[in-house]
């Protein structure tokens, strides 16, 4: 993996969600988002769907109750082997700034298909293997593990190929994880249906996704 790939990683860009969003502040949650691999058009980084809605459903849920901010990954998500890495070090990097500027926020982890790599990546589960699987280069620290209230995971690889698995996840993070994986996904369930890849942006998603992290907070 080049080192200068990781290097330019590490800058941080918060990306605010609706205008529910603290800005500025230290809000009562951060969630950080890793989208998934960019094949083209049909998975769009900007606007993203799959993003959009589990903001809108996470403003949704919390209406006002609790503050949040969200930061979008800042990786390549390509097809590169190095890919997955990049993101795993802007997670954590993010993360430990967040955690030293704001000591009572706490922390969600989301990430589809490839961002579900380097969420699993982030917490000390390797994706090497797996498609668009790449190296752990960054762990969230022990003394910030306590504060991390929910990970998601739309579409894992690591569940499908080369052997499906019903979960990634295992250990202290295993009862804080909703591991998604919708009918038919050929990358996280042994499936034949290439459009199940794409449905994360479905309210039958976004909405559990939001209510299993607004009731860890």
């Amino acid at each position: 993996m080049a080192t200068a790939a990781v290097t330019a990683a590490s800058t941080l860009t918060v990306t605010s969600g609706t205008a529910s969003a603290a800005t500025g502040s230290c809000a009562d949650i951060d969630v950080t988002y890793a989208m998934g691999t960019q094949f083209g058009p049909s998975e769009p980084s900007d606007p993203d769907p799959v993003y959009d809605a589990l903001v809108a459903a996470i403003d949704t849920r919390l209406g006002g109750t609790k503050t949040v901010s969200y930061h979008r990954v800042n990786y390549p998500a390509s097809l590169e082997p190095w890919s997955a890495s990049v993101g795993n070090w802007d997670l954590v990097r993010h993360i430990e700034a967040q955690a030293a500027a704001c000591p009572n926020q706490k922390f969600a982890a989301v990430g589809y298909s490839q961002g579900a790599n380097v969420v699993s990546n982030s917490v000390g589960v390797g994706s090497l293997g797996s498609l668009t699987g790449a190296p752990i280069v960054a762990v969230i620290p022990a003394n910030i593990e306590p504060r991390v209230a929910a990970l998601v995971l739309y579409g894992s690889p690591q569940r499908g190929i080369p052997l499906y698995k019903p979960t990634t996840i295992t250990g202290t993070y295993r009862a804080r994880t909703l591991d998604d994986c919708a009918t038919g996904d050929p990358a996280c369930g042994g499936g034949v249906d290439p459009a199940a890849h794409l449905s994360y942006s479905r309210p039958e998603h976004s909405v559990p996704a939001a209510d299993f992290i607004a009731v860890r907070i």
